[in-house]
């Protein structure tokens, strides 16, 4: 196993929580992912279930679903609950993943770090989108699409250098 510093590791677990803010069920199937290939060790953790091939079907399916519930005009605000608090549940426990990974403390240093990550990225990405849509005048759905990429891209980014 690689071993990073605590640095690294708390600006993984907040820029995964920053990704789980802009759409939940993302980290959640890259994790799973990572775990399924091993490149993220986590078989014996308590997050051994992750390395599951019926955790890669399962988050996976929840997470391209959440693709394309995100573009419904019928979809509620990710800042409001259920919504928000999920994401800030995701982002703790990607946190604690993450933590638990590299053998630091998962509480309150993993969960709290994938906190703050998720509330930023979920107010930020919120912000930015409602901007973007206005500013170029577009379609809600292609700005999301963008946002889409920017969730996988940074959560593979994350497991990739992690």
């Amino acid at each position: 196993m690689h071993l990073l510093s605590t640095r690294e590791v708390m600006t993984f677990a907040f820029l995964m929580g920053a990704f789980g803010g802009l759409r939940t069920l993302t980290p959640l199937a890259v994790l799973s992912w990572a775990a399924f290939k091993h490149r993220l060790q986590v078989e014996d953790t308590q997050f051994f279930f992750l390395s599951r091939v019926v955790s890669v079907v399962i988050f996976s399916l929840m997470a391209m679903g959440e693709l394309v519930a995100d573009k419904l005009p019928s979809t509620p605000s990710r800042r409001r609950p259920p919504g928000f608090l999920t994401r800030v549940a995701v982002g703790a426990f990607s946190g604690m993943v993450l933590c638990e990974a590299q053998g630091l403390p998962l509480l309150p240093m993993g969960a709290g770090i994938g906190i703050l990550g998720a509330i930023a990225g979920t107010l930020l990405g919120n912000e930015a989108r409602t901007r973007l849509i206005k500013l170029l005048r577009a379609p809600d759905w292609t700005v999301a699409v963008v946002e889409d990429a920017i969730a996988i891209g940074g959560c593979a980014w994350v497991v990739l250098h992690f």
